[in-house]
């Protein structure tokens, strides 16, 4: 528990430990530092969170940035090359616990880094541990190859990105770090590109409310067994795929896991035995595994012929992938069986972990030790004989050791060869020549078991090491199976539908819903909406309506819907078409960066920036009151002029849905005809709005926002007021203080309220008016009538 406090705050951490047998000690016993551990390098658990552990690395590469990525403990390794401005995206998303960098790193990619990631750990090496000579003999010598070719084409910065990575690892004493036999240079070109404005407006894996996943997609499809599904599934969230064929790869398998429940069932019972394997190898291979995690490492690759039994009846080419890297790993299973109780001790200097058999020297001396209470039995009766004393007993104590104890009335028929060892009040301990041997034995024999059960155990440990890299693919292979089983679960509990994929431009959904909102309200309190984009009709979808009504939960659900579809998973509609899009863009929300000096409105036109200049034809873009952060007249001037960009320019001519309160907007379709009014439909009765959640075609001129306000709890004196001023600015006057006041008299009097002007036209807005309401007559006496009486004229006539 101290090494976890002190990796969460940012130490690094040196491991000391004994290198010399202390029998063999002259003096004090030498120690070394055999590890250090820094927050992005740890080699052992150090919470139960199921999220990746990453330390990054960048190296500039001209105008673009090398970065390599590992987890020790998962065994992943990767290198990609990104923009300035997609690495700060890439870090922001990552969420490293450390980062990497060289000692002369540009002062501004480190700015931009602690920026980024202020919670990561800035660690620092020199220069030429980056040289491409140094990085490449690092990563052959690691990986135990002539050439690195075999890995793809790596470019020199990230050569250097990954060798460094390396040699800082060596530096920090890591072991063989047997596990990782494979770097992935990723080139994206498959996947989605999410930004990080996307992926937290969205909540896709962290609430922007509390922070955690509570709340989240990620919290909603959740349904895997084990920790390493876990890692996977959020993986998928945030890297959704972009290529049909792929994408109904993993949703065929989704379906064919989907058609049989039992069996589904089964499969998932199977996969939840196996705990998560691929950390169990991450030990292993970091020489850090004890011997329960070997019996636990056995347990789950005990389950690879189950998993094989089941996919054979599954002939779709995602499962027959998988199926054909679960190696069962035979050889390996073996060794542990042969070689560890199943039961074994925690530690090794425990005893108890090697099992019988194994070693005849082991096995003599566990029956010294352990068969030695027979010996002192049949010792104890034959003297109990030969000196006629039937209570004589054998005993032993940590003190003394072993003893022959006889009560002081028998003491006379002890021999002279007894040698007396303690006195008692009652009786007199002794000890024999024969006693004496029989301990040295015995205690030799222990010394001796756990010296012997140690140097075993840490020869099997290393033997299977060398299986630690088929071992992790293998724990890849099962995690990606329960990723996908947990999807398959997920659409059966919810009754989720199979999105169909066109080469038709259109994104169509038909009563979609908002997964998070859905499951927090409930299915029947929830209110499904439909959606048609397409880019010769339908581009552009201006939704207007009072707040509250649950424009920006359609805008996300929208989102959500294609997002899902295009992980391979079942969405939450009655049917689902489209063709993947290649990017999802989103501007939703106030939020300011105050480290970058940024406010809340330049955020938001940084955020505006980035849509327009990086979105095509094939992206799906969700605009939420662009322009509020300024003045009315500039952020009309700017929605407008942005949806007019989106519809002319022909290379950034996204499907998009902007919900907004300029109700100026509604024009939009007269001049532009791929753009179509939407409003969220309300009930007035009286003074009572109901907002009705539904999206139907028209434009909408009120926002209903004093009624929100009410609705709120704002004080009646400021809701009255602000009637008033709303009533002036839809009158076309000039908004002042005397229009507003003037507005406010009635017949020359003006009633003041805390220096605000209150007409007598309003009067269900007058506080006495509202404590009329609150009193209750029948229960009032005439004299606290009369008090109410004195007090209102006391405070409202003058």
């Amino acid at each position: 528990k101290y090494l976890s406090k002190l990796l969460a705050a940012g130490f690094k951490v040196a491991i000391c430990e004994q290198v010399e047998d202390p029998k063999k000690a002259k003096g004090l016993v030498d120690r070394d530092i055999v590890e250090i551990m820094t927050p992005g390098t740890a080699t052992v658990e150090t919470d139960d969170s199921p999220e990746p552990s990453y330390i990054l690395c960048p190296v500039a590469d001209g105008e673009n940035v090398a970065l390599a990525v590992a987890d020790l403990l998962s065994g992943e390794f990767s290198v990609e090359t990104l923009s300035a401005k997609r690495l700060i995206e890439k870090v922001e998303l990552l969420l490293p616990k450390e980062i990497l960098v060289s000692e002369e790193i540009d002062g501004d990619i480190l700015d931009n880094l602690k920026t980024a990631a202020p919670a990561a750990r800035m660690s620092y090496q020199e220069p030429w541990k980056f040289a491409d000579d140094f990085a490449r003999e690092a990563l052959k010598k690691h990986f135990q190859v002539e050439a690195l070719d075999c890995f793809g084409d790596m470019t020199g910065a990230e050569l250097a990105a990954a060798g460094g990575l390396f040699a800082y690892f060596r530096d920090l004493k890591k072991g063989d770090m047997a596990h990782i036999r494979a770097l992935s240079v990723q080139r994206g070109e498959d996947a989605m590109h999410l930004d990080a404005a996307t992926v937290r407006n969205l909540e896709l894996v962290r609430s922007i409310a509390e922070g955690t996943s509570h709340g989240t997609l990620l919290w909603i499809i959740d349904a895997t067994c084990t920790p390493m599904g876990h890692r996977v599934l959020r993986n998928w969230i945030l890297s959704p795929l972009i290529f049909a064929e792929a994408i109904e790869k993993r949703q065929n398998a989704v379906g064919k896991l989907l058609y049989d429940a039992v069996l589904l069932a089964k499969l998932r019972e199977h996969i939840t035995n196996m705990g998560d394997l691929e950390r169990l190898v991450g030990k292993l291979g970091n020489e850090k595994a004890n011997p329960r995690d070997l019996i636990a490492l056995k347990t789950g690759l005990d389950e690879i012929p189950n998993l094989l039994d089941i996919l054979s009846d599954m002939e779709t080419p995602f499962l027959n992938d998988i199926a054909g890297r679960l190696d069962p790993m035979d050889e390996a299973r073996g060794i542990i069986g042969k070689n560890i109780k199943p039961e074994p001790a925690l530690r090794i200097v425990e005893g108890g972990v090697i099992a019988d058999g194994v070693s005849p020297e082991l096995d003599e001396l566990r029956k010294i030790r352990f068969g030695g209470k027979q010996y002192l039995n049949e010792l104890q009766e034959r003297l109990r004989e030969e000196l006629d004393i039937s209570k004589l007993k054998i005993g032993y104590n940590k003190v003394f050791g072993y003893y022959i104890e006889v009560s002081k009335g028998q003491t006379d028929k002890v021999p002279e060869s007894f040698e007396r060892k303690q006195t008692l009040v009652g009786s007199e301990r002794y000890i024999t020549p024969e006693l004496k041997e029989y301990e040295q034995k015995v205690l030799s024999a222990e010394e001796r078991i756990f010296e012997l059960e140690k140097e075993l155990f840490l020869t099997i440990r290393e033997h299977l090491a060398t299986f630690a890299g088929k071992m992790l693919e293998v724990a890849h292979a099962a995690a990606e199976l329960d990723a996908i089983a947990a999807l398959a679960e997920i659409a059966r509990r919810k009754n989720w539908v199979k999105p169909e994929f066109t080469e038709e431009d259109i994104i169509e959904i038909t009563e979609g819903r908002h997964p998070v909102v859905e499951e927090i309200l409930g299915a029947t309190a929830f209110v499904p909406n439909d959606t048609r984009l397409t880019s010769d009709e339908n581009q552009i979808l201006i939704v207007t309506g009072p707040n509250m009504s649950g424009k920006s939960t359609y805008l996300r659900q929208v989102a959500l819907i294609v997002l899902l579809a295009q992980t391979g998973s079942y969405v939450p509609a009655q049917k689902c078409r489209l063709r993947p899009v290649d990017r999802i863009f989103t501007r939703v929300g106030a939020m300011d960066n105050i480290a970058r000096g940024q406010s809340t409105f330049l955020v938001e036109m940084i955020e505006a920036a980035n849509i327009l200049n990086n979105s095509t034809t094939r992206s799906l873009v969700l605009l939420d009151e662009i322009g509020r952060g300024t003045s009315t007249y500039d952020g009309l001037a700017i929605a407008w002029a942005l949806s007019e960009f989106l519809h002319e320019n022909k290379h950034h001519r996204a499907k998009t849905i902007f919900a907004t309160h300029y109700h100026e907007l509604t024009a939009l379709p007269e001049a532009y005809p791929r753009v179509k009014n939407f409003q969220v439909a309300v009930r007035e009765r009286g003074e009572t709005v109901q907002f009705l959640h539904k999206i139907v075609p028209g434009g909408c001129d009120d926002s209903y926002g004093i009624y929100v306000a009410k609705l709120a709890g704002v004080p009646e004196t400021v809701i009255g007021r602000a009637k008033q001023v709303l009533s002036v600015l839809e009158s076309g006057e000039t908004l002042n203080r005397e229009t507003v006041t003037r507005i406010g008299r009635h017949k020359g009097k003006t009633i003041q309220t805390e220096g605000v002007q209150i007409s007598l036209f309003e009067p269900e807005n007058h506080p006495i008016v509202q404590q009329l309401r609150d009193m209750d007559p029948e229960r009032m006496t005439p004299l606290d009538a009369l008090d109410a009486i004195v007090r209102w004229r006391k405070k409202w006539i003058r």
